[in-house]
């Protein structure tokens, strides 16, 4: 008996810490996403094979596209070429080591990151994700050696030096030592890739990855593996299907639709404003519900990813720089010029097949459906995540704690564990219902709760972190919700702002 209880609390345990090494590894990405976009806009529009020159704009090799491309005449120079070499891989070392210790860790990280970065050819992602942290880690152990021992006046010579000395020791490590090895990494994990599209057998990556996604293991997956090599191929090659294995909105798209068509209850109700939210707003995490009340529907969107994969390699299409977040507007944006046909019969594709999979799954379920089951896996689909999803709670709304007070309101923060994706859509619904009550004077931001200060108004917090938020915050109004799209408590905030910002 003791057996069969600990097993399944092991296994939980295993998948919550791929979960956080998952997180910690998004979280060196996803803050630097827009550069990454920048980049793959900027190569679009100005290599040697992109949209200006085949449009006659600048297509000389003395042009001034050529000159920001870094072709032609100026082969070697530009903005493309040191972008990918030095600013990405340096903001995600200087991400990492800024979450784990602060500023000063992530100037470490990114020294650090400057040695593996020289040490190499190649795009450094997997060395900056590596460096990044061990330099902010590293710091902060060093400093605790001498902390409250340094002699008063002398506190900004020591950490000045020290972060300098540290730095360059780190920056020599990681050129002789860590650039090797991560290069070879890198060249194994490539030529694993190259194995896979050889022998027709990169769909067979849907396996792991759909599975992964409503389970919440993606971004190991995508953010540590796939991001830092389809890179490296998209310089190489202009492009990279890499960049689609996950992102592809398509069979989330299908899985809706049959929904739609035969689905029951609240689960087809909330199929059409969730496919919209997973289409066009690319919250892929929308749909996890339904196929966590449906397991089996695991196998429409397995047929569904590997439909798209096996389509983007027979088109040989691919992106230029990775999709984030997963709507198709962020895949056209990033479309090399020659994969525009491919990409679209590949969404599309995808799309079909999973919708005829679960289609057929759902309309040979003899369990009737329950209004409460999509809440039931939506509540299950947030203990495997860990924290509350907004993009899901507004499948299912819920309720919330109230909050009382009498000064004036001028500043309100919506606060959640990373302070991006659920914290930034509910504080968008606040702001806009306070400001079309006519307050504009009132801020509404999000943040992370780490980084809450004691000098806000109001923080709105999902009901399980309101008393960390507390910790952070004592002296604010605390409002507790468990659904940040749409929450009653929203017109009690406001109510509460009119009354206290126009006093009788």
């Amino acid at each position: 008996m003791a057996t069969t209880d600990t097993t399944p609390a092991t296994r939980s345990g295993a998948r919550v810490h791929v979960q956080k090494f998952g997180t910690f590894l998004s979280n060196m990405v996803m803050p630097n996403i827009g550069a990454f976009i920048a980049w793959g806009l900027i190569t679009a529009l100005f290599i040697e094979v992109g949209w200006l020159p085949k449009l006659g704009i600048g297509d000389s090799a003395g042009s001034w596209v050529a000159e920001i491309g870094g072709w032609g005449d100026f082969a070697g120079g530009g903005i493309v070429g040191p972008m990918i070499t030095y600013l990405l891989p340096i903001l995600i070392g200087y991400t990492g080591g800024r979450m784990v210790y602060d500023t000063r860790g992530g100037v470490v990280g990114a020294i650090a990151t400057m040695g593996v970065i020289a040490g190499t050819e190649i795009p450094m992602f997997m060395g900056a994700m590596i460096m990044g942290p061990l330099g902010g880690w590293s710091m902060k152990h060093i400093d605790a050696i001498w902390d409250g021992k340094i002699k008063p006046g002398f506190e900004m010579l020591v950490n000045n030096f020290a972060a300098g000395i540290w730095g360059g020791i780190l920056a020599t490590f990681a050129f002789f030592v860590m650039s090797p090895i991560v290069t070879w990494i890198s060249d194994r994990l490539g030529e694993g890739v190259d194995w896979l599209v050889t022998n027709n057998l990169l769909p067979l990556t849907s396996l792991i990855i759909e599975p992964a996604k409503v389970l919440f293991l993606n971004n190991a997956i995508n953010h540590g593996v796939l991001t830092p090599l389809g890179t490296q191929e998209a310089v190489e090659q202009g492009k990279s299907v890499l960049f689609l294995l996950e992102a592809n909105p398509g069979p989330g798209l299908g899985l809706l639709t049959a929904y739609m068509v035969f689905g029951r209850g609240l689960a087809k109700a909330s199929a059409p404003g969730a496919a919209i939210i997973h289409f066009l707003g690319g919250i892929h995490e929308i749909y996890f519900p339904y196929v966590l009340m449906k397991p089996k529907l695991i196998v429409a969107m397995i047929a569904g990813g590997m439909t798209g994969v096996f389509l983007n390699v027979l088109f040989d299409v691919g992106l230029r720089a990775p999709a984030a977040p997963g709507s198709i507007f962020a895949v056209y944006a990033q479309v090399a010029t020659d994969s525009y046909l491919g990409v679209t019969i590949a969404v599309l594709g995808s799309a079909a097949v999973t919708f005829l999979v679960a289609s057929f799954l759902l309309r040979t379920d003899k369990a009737e459906e329950a209004d409460d089951q999509l809440v039931h896996a939506t509540a299950s689909m947030e203990a495997m995540k860990g924290k509350q999803s907004v993009a899901s709670s507004a499948l299912v709304g819920g309720g919330a704690g109230a909050a009382t007070e009498t000064r004036e309101i001028r500043t309100i923060v919506f606060a959640c564990d990373a302070g991006m994706g659920s914290s930034a859509m509910g504080a968008s619904v606040l702001r806009k219902k306070i400001h079309d009550s006519g307050h504009t004077e009132v801020t509404v931001v999000n943040k992370a709760i780490a980084n809450l200060t004691d000098d806000v108004d109001l923080v709105v917090t999902h009901q399980d972190l309101t008393d960390r938020a507390r910790q952070k915050t004592p002296s604010a109004v605390h409002v507790s919700v468990d659904n940040f799209m749409g929450s009653p408590r929203y017109d009690e905030i406001v109510e509460l702002v009119r009354e206290n910002n126009n006093p009788a």
